[in-house]
């Protein structure tokens, strides 16, 4: 979940502080009853389908329609989310087109669907509620105060511009990570079993079903297993393979030298899969990560799935917390299978995804089914 933002210039000095706030542990807390709400809401409707459903599809949905309602706070319709989704996704299949402006041309329906976008958004944005009629100030909120604190204002085209970068973040590697979770539990129900016995342990999980109002931030960071569980899928499934910096000095590296002010490519992934530190590199093995192994503890640049250094994601802590809720509702509330005879190929452009999107029948939800829809819309549409 990479967050870039063009801020304007007297604000780009306080951008992480600007961060800071969107992903602190009050705002972490702030969200958390709201993406579990958008996840329950999402499981119902596979579950409810008769149908196997594209996994990695219906993920993309679901992380377009967390960064949409939880973190920009924009109250839209089902059929408004639609419609913003299907554009999003025209824009994003263009967006590496090339420049040549053809009626038909990738290029020519990357723009319109961004223009598209933008009017929908701008929409969007001014009956967007203020934030003191909330109970929390999500990522647009925020930065709209800190403008006002550096004194300026951002203009309709500056928001956005930043709304359709922040959906951008948390898009793509949110969805491709939530499908690599889905396939790793498919592939190792014992995992599964492990996290619905660490739930029962903590008292979240009673009679199969997750107890309601129990899930806290401080809780769900204490689950060790789950921890190792998310980390073990980011690590052998980093949906980024790599990023780029710039050498701010003249450094030697394997006897090859490398100017100061090269950009410079690191691979993720050739670090995970290369890395001295990580014993059978290529097997499932959340263990790895537990107190008593540690095998992420030796050294800083082992383990990077979200980059490393002072550029490393802003997003990071968010994107976590995600995948942790979507673990323990999958656990919890879901039961799921593989619709085909075979896991499908896995390619690794433009991020980690499976060929088919992954096929898989998702079973009925627990008893409390009616009553997370009930309180999905009241949640939603009341404080967002």
């Amino acid at each position: 979940m990479k967050a870039n933002l063009v801020l304007p210039g007297n604000m780009l000095a306080n951008g992480a502080l600007v961060f800071a706030k969107v992903f602190s542990h009050e705002a972490l807390e702030s969200y958390l009853p709201k993406i579990q709400q958008v996840i329950q809401e999402s499981l119902r409707v596979w579950s409810s389908n008769p149908e196997p459903i594209n996994v990695y599809r219906e993920s993309q949905k679901l992380s377009f329609t967390m960064a949409v309602r939880v973190l920009l706070g924009f109250r839209v319709s089902e059929e408004e989310m639609r419609h913003l989704f299907s554009t999003f996704q025209d824009f994003v299949d263009n967006l590496f087109s090339l420049p040549i402006d053809l009626p038909f041309s990738g290029y020519r329906k990357g723009i319109r669907a961004r223009d598209t976008l933008q009017k929908s958004i701008e929409k969007a944005i001014r009956e967007k509620p203020c934030s003191q009629g909330k109970d929390y100030s999500d990522a647009l909120d925020v930065l709209m105060e800190s403008a006002k604190e550096n004194g300026t204002e951002l203009t309709m085209q500056e928001l956005k511009e930043s709304t359709i970068e922040l959906i951008f973040a948390a898009f793509a590697t949110t969805a491709s990570s939530s499908t690599s979770l889905i396939t790793q539990l498919l592939r190792h129900p014992a995992v599964l079993e492990r996290l619905r016995e660490e739930l029962r342990a903590r008292g979240l999980l009673h009679n199969g079903c997750l107890i309601p109002g129990e899930l806290r931030l401080d809780t769900i960071v204490s689950l060790k297993y789950l921890d190792c569980v998310i980390k073990e899928v980011l690590r052998l499934f980093t949906p980024v393979s790599g990023a780029y910096r710039t050498a701010m000095q003249t450094f030697e590296l394997d006897g090859v030298q490398i100017p100061k002010g090269w950009s410079v490519m690191y691979s993720i992934r050739d670090t995970h899969d290369t890395s001295a530190v990580f014993k059978d590199v290529d097997a499932f093995d959340p263990d790895r990560f537990s107190q008593e192994r540690g095998e992420d503890k030796e050294g800083r640049f082992h383990y990077l799935p979200f980059g490393g250094g002072v550029r490393s994601c802003l997003g990071k802590q968010l994107a976590t917390l995600f995948l942790r809720i979507l673990a323990i509702e999958l656990a919890s509330t879901s039961r799921f299978e593989l619709a085909t005879r075979q896991f499908p190929r896995v390619v690794t452009v433009p991020v980690v995804h499976p060929v088919d999107g992954l096929k898989v029948k998702f079973y009925g939800l627990d008893s409390n089914q009616n009553e997370i829809m009930a309180k999905s819309e009241e949640l939603l549409g009341a404080t967002v």
